[in-house]
């Protein structure tokens, strides 16, 4: 069965710093990218981070980039989300999410599997 779960997320202080991470079931990962998605309160599901199965190509949204890195281990198969310089505004749930290919994207659609999601809050 496809599974995704989401950990990590918590309260933290601006400027802090979290770590969220996805585990995948064995049938789950596999060569596909993998992403990252954040929904606020009253907001639209948006794009966070995404890498390709070798790690070796990344993207973010603009509005991360610089204080997100996105990773993964295969051996794991797990795939994490290193979140620096928090601002109020990161805040949100976090889920992660399987593409349907191995290509990078940043759109909804481009993603088949998705996890339950972890509440991330920031005070500030």
């Amino acid at each position: 069965q496809v599974q995704l779960v989401e950990s990590g997320g918590g309260l933290v202080q601006a400027g802090g710093s979290l770590r969220l991470s996805c585990e995948a079931s064995a049938l789950t990962f596999n060569t596909n990218a993998m992403g990252w998605f954040r929904q606020a309160p009253g907001k639209e599901r948006e794009f966070v981070a995404a890498i390709t199965w070798r790690g070796d190509s990344t993207i973010y949204a603009d509005s991360v980039k610089g204080r997100f890195t996105i990773s993964r281990d295969n051996a794991k198969n797990t795939v994490y989300l290193q979140m620096n310089s928090l601002k109020p505004e990161d805040a949100g749930v976090y889920y992660c999410a399987q593409g349907w290919s191995s290509m990078l994207g940043r759109s909804i659609p481009e993603y088949k599997y998705w996890g339950q999601g972890t509440q991330v809050t920031v005070s500030s």
